[in-house]
């Protein structure tokens, strides 16, 4: 009621104009002073039908002080950009610039840019791509430097943040097309590229779908974007463990250990009992195997193997795998786009691919993370010795690991066997042998699962060690227990820090305790150290998986941070596999909330440690 009432006194005021004899029109002041007046009494119900009637009526309006009258106009838009109408802003900028003589392309430049956020805002993504060549034209013809231009980047964040996938991709590909054509920002809030970003949202996404079934849905999300980012289309895959795929008459399935029991372990805190937020693992330990397959499509840096219409992979295909987040198509180091549905997989195919006619299966996620690397990796080796497994296969690695890695399995490979390292290119095999991880180990837990926290078998875990302390003393090397006693430094990593590791130092020595950098030393020499010491003192990370090598009368005590979902089991299971004892102290945690809480800093006081090596009795 209010807009049509106002554009029909536009309208009087109008005709009276055009009605009045020559000679007898208002001044231009007069008129001035009434298109003033009506524009300030303009708001937000009335502001559609004001525009109208002053863009119908543009010709009558600029014949004397057309400067005036556009600067008018853009301070309307101000106004209107301060209530939050950038549709309106936009509308009033552009009239402005139609209006002045001097200062069109300055108010073309603001209307196109109020315009982008405005329709960005509205998801009205699809007309913001011309807006975008428009810019850089408005831009060219001011000479303006672009300091103002809208943020698409954080724009998209808003949506990511408020858990719109699908406007955030949006609007990350204009980012992208604005950092192409204008220069503009090239990474995203969080440090990623946008093609990353992109990718990874989509991968969300298309995740959602798989779980639901909806596999054609999912492809068609991919191929929206698939181009724009260089990737190949997608196939789906049924998933199965090696053991399923081998029952259905597919490839050599040789069992070494059948699936038994594992001892839930018992954890030891200086405080006393905690209440644990974490899930405790599967006490099922799995099958033990080596099998073999042909004419494989793997990726290194990843754990898929994919087989005519199957994706072998056992822990896809674990009855718990609905808790896992499967990381291989999300992780930096992937080469490829994989989603996970409760019986199938979608797996992009590859655009590049190299192939070898054999080889045994020591790559995939995570590979050149010791920790990971030790407990996921070398036990394999164990399998890979068996007569069942062919001597002449070459052991495939991935080509980013570091030197200790290899090192390992030159220790543990009794058939003295090539070892290829793989470039990060999909690589099909004639025929691939694998081995199992030890235990189901997801990598991490799907958002509002609780953390679950993986129990090592002992035996498999023993059979390691063994493995490699027997090749050890056959060097002639010394391993008995010398009673050194060492704190494992974290100097030089960024996370998980002990932040007053400096004082923790000052305490340790004076009860006779050396400083070690286990990272600065080769696989064998870790062992020995570890091996001969009676007492170690550490930060529950890669570096506390060593102490798998420990003598059985060590004693161990572990520091970390406060969070209660940590894998204390896992840590537990693992040092305890040696015979020794660890003991858990828990420090005060640093918040960071850019930091996964498992990788939290955090600080212990001097009265902990102290009290901690009076409960292993490590002072006299």
């Amino acid at each position: 009621m209010y807009a049509v009432a106002w554009s029909n006194r536009w309208r009087r005021f109008e005709a009276a104009e055009t009605e009045r004899p020559l000679g007898a029109k208002r001044t231009v002041k007069t008129m001035m002073g009434d298109l003033r007046r009506i524009l300030t009494q303009v708001n937000l119900t009335t502001a559609d039908a004001a525009l109208d009637a002053i863009e119908s009526s543009l010709a009558t309006l600029i014949d004397d002080r057309p400067e005036t009258i556009a600067q008018h106009l853009v301070t309307l838009g101000f106004r209107f950009q301060g209530e939050d109408r950038l549709d309106l802003a936009a509308r009033a900028y552009g009239l402005g610039a139609r209006v002045t003589r001097s200062r069109a392309p300055q108010y073309s430049l603001a209307a196109i840019r109020t315009s982008i956020v405005d329709l960005c805002r509205r998801k009205a993504f699809d007309r913001v791509e011309g807006l975008l060549h428009e810019l850089r034209e408005a831009k060219a013809a001011c000479h303006d430097r672009g300091e103002n231009d809208p943020s698409l980047i954080h724009i998209a964040w808003d949506y990511e943040l408020a858990g719109d996938a699908e406007s955030a991709v949006r609007s990350y590909l204009l980012a992208r097309l604005a950092r192409d054509q204008l220069g503009g920002q090239v990474l995203t809030i969080d440090g990623d590229t946008l093609e990353r970003k992109i990718r990874n949202l989509r991968i969300l996404q298309m995740n959602a779908f798989a779980e639901e079934g909806r596999y054609e849905e999912a492809q068609a999300l991919h191929e929206r974007t698939r181009k724009v980012l260089g990737l190949g289309s997608l196939r789906t895959y049924n998933i199965v463990s090696a053991h399923q795929a081998a029952a259905a008459g597919e490839g050599e399935y040789h069992e070494l250990l059948p699936a038994r029991r594992i001892v839930e372990p018992e954890i030891a805190f200086l405080e006393g009992t905690v209440a644990l937020t974490s899930e405790c693992g599967t006490l099922e330990a799995p099958r033990q195997y080596v099998a073999r397959f042909k004419d494989c499509l793997t990726f290194p840096r990843s754990n898929l193997v994919l087989n005519g219409n199957r994706l072998i992979y056992d822990l896809a295909a674990h009855p718990l795998s609905g808790i896992a987040d499967i990381k291989d198509g999300v992780n930096p180091d992937q080469i490829m786009t994989a989603v996970y549905g409760a019986k199938c997989a979608l797996v992009e195919e590859p655009k590049n691919m190299q192939t070898l006619d054999a080889g045994l299966m020591m790559f995939g996620l995570q590979s050149k993370n010791y920790g990971h690397w030790l407990l996921e990796f070398v036990p394999r080796m164990l399998w890979f010795n068996d007569h069942a497994c062919p001597s002449g296969f070459p052991i495939c690695i991935d080509d980013h690991m570091p030197e200790t890695h290899r090192q390992i399995i030159e220790l543990l490979d009794e058939r003295r066997r090539p070892i290829l390292p793989l470039p990060a290119v999909a690589t099909r095999f004639g025929e691939l042998g694998v081995a199992p991880v030890p235990t189901f180990f997801p990598f991490d837990t799907r958002i509002g699962k609780a953390i679950y926290d993986a129990i090592w078998p002992t035996d498999v875990l023993a059979k390691m060690r063994y493995a490699v302390l027997d090749k050890i003393v056959t060097w002639g090397l010394d391993l008995r227990a010398s009673g050194r006693r060492i704190f494992l430094s974290r100097r030089g990593f960024l996370q998980r820090q002990l932040i007053n590791e400096a004082e923790v130092i000052d305490t340790l020595k004076r009860v006779g305790f050396e400083v070690v950098y286990p990272e600065q030393l080769s696989f064998v020499e870790q062992v020995k150290l570890y091996h001969s010491a009676d007492l170690i003192v550490g930060s529950a990370s890669s570096a506390l998986t060593n102490c798998i090598f420990c003598n059985p009368n060590a004693r161990v005590i572990a520091l970390i941070h406060e969070n209660r979902s940590f894998n204390f089991r896992g840590y537990t299971s693992m040092i305890t596999s040696s015979g020794a004892k660890v003991l858990f102290i828990r420090g005060e945690t640093i918040a960071n909330e850019k930091t996964h809480p498992f990788h939290a800093n955090y600080r212990v006081t001097e009265q902990q440690i102290l009290r901690g090596l009076e409960a292993v009795r490590g002072v006299e």
